[in-house]
């Protein structure tokens, strides 16, 4: 999920709330890193701010359509049956008004993802993140290394690591998060996410695939460095 909210207080609130649902989340504070961000990580769901800094939340929104068919919930103070028709009708997919119960808006997360997928638009089963690719559906991971696909031999918590590291690619992510995202139902220390990661970035390298996860001493990890 992509958050683009200039408010680091309710995206923080809407960040915590989706995370404990188990839906990985990325943040922008303006419409020009926003639309960066949908590039680079092609979001299942955006969450759009009206009032963002330039491009505000109506042009980002039109721009989001000109690229495809992510789905979009406007977030808004406004309260007004013109402002709602707009938005449905320049193509958001829901409208929440602000201020909102978190909860509510994490139900109409799940809400327009199930229509998107019914519809068969926005959201697929896959993720691809550099060499890696990524099924969630039938819980598997592949490198594709010289045409060859390979099967990477993942336990499930390497699994989840990586899936929530390939939603995120270019942000750093640190421990603490990925201890709550990905090991929610284990008491185990931050430490132990070093671990893990160590083994994943083993099972990558075996295939020939060098570095990932990049690690950032002291801050946490990202699956890509920039270009």
């Amino acid at each position: 999920m992509l958050i683009i909210e200039d408010e680091p207080e309710i995206a923080e609130i809407v960040r915590a709330y989706l995370l404990r649902d188990g839906l990985c989340t990325a943040s922008a504070g303006d419409g020009r890193e926003g639309l960066r961000q949908h590039l680079a990580l092609k979001p299942d769901l955006v969450l759009l701010d009206v009032k963002i800094p330039e491009p505000d939340g109506w042009q980002v929104l039109a721009e989001l359509r000109r690229r495809g068919d992510t789905p979009v919930i406007m977030l808004t103070a406004h309260d007004q049956d013109l402002d709602k028709l707009l938005a449905l009708r320049v193509g958001a997919d829901d409208y929440v008004v602000k201020p909102f119960n978190p909860a509510e808006v994490v139900a109409r997360v799940r809400a327009v993802l199930r229509r998107s997928r019914a519809g068969g638009t926005g959201v697929t089963g896959r993720l691809r993140c550099g060499p890696l690719e990524i099924d969630l559906d039938t819980h598997q991971a592949r490198v594709l290394v010289d045409g060859v696909s390979i099967l990477l031999p993942l336990t499930l918590t390497e699994f989840r690591l990586a899936v929530y590291l390939a939603r995120n690619p270019l942000r750093v992510i640190s421990r603490s998060e990925l201890l709550a995202a990905c090991l929610p139902e284990s008491d185990a220390l931050e430490r132990t996410v070093d671990s893990h990661i160590s083994k994943l970035r083993r099972k990558l390298e075996d295939t020939g695939v060098i570095g990932m996860p990049f690690s950032l001493r002291g801050v946490g990890y990202r699956m890509l460095e920039p270009a």
